[in-house]
């Protein structure tokens, strides 16, 4: 007797298809695997990138204009 006629006679569902656990999507056990954290990792990462970008800005800014400006120091392409 077949696997899937065994089950109906015991009034059992059909099995389901066993997930692979070797052919998984995630490439380190210490990422999120959900879709829910996987987009808020996303997400935090991008705000993250946007702020470092923000303060690469004022830092250049600084250092560039305000800095020489109030004479704190004078930038080498300008003798």
């Amino acid at each position: 007797m077949g696997e899937a006629r065994r089950r109906a006679n015991q009034g059992l569902p059909p099995r389901q298809p066993k997930t692979s656990q070797g052919n998984s999507s995630n490439w380190f056990s210490w990422l999120p695997q959900a879709d829910s954290p996987r987009q808020q990792f996303y997400e935090i990462t991008k705000l993250g990138a946007w702020i470092g970008i923000g303060v690469l800005a004022v830092v250049w800014l600084v250092v560039r204009f305000v800095g020489p400006a109030a004479g704190w120091w004078t930038p080498a392409d300008i003798r």
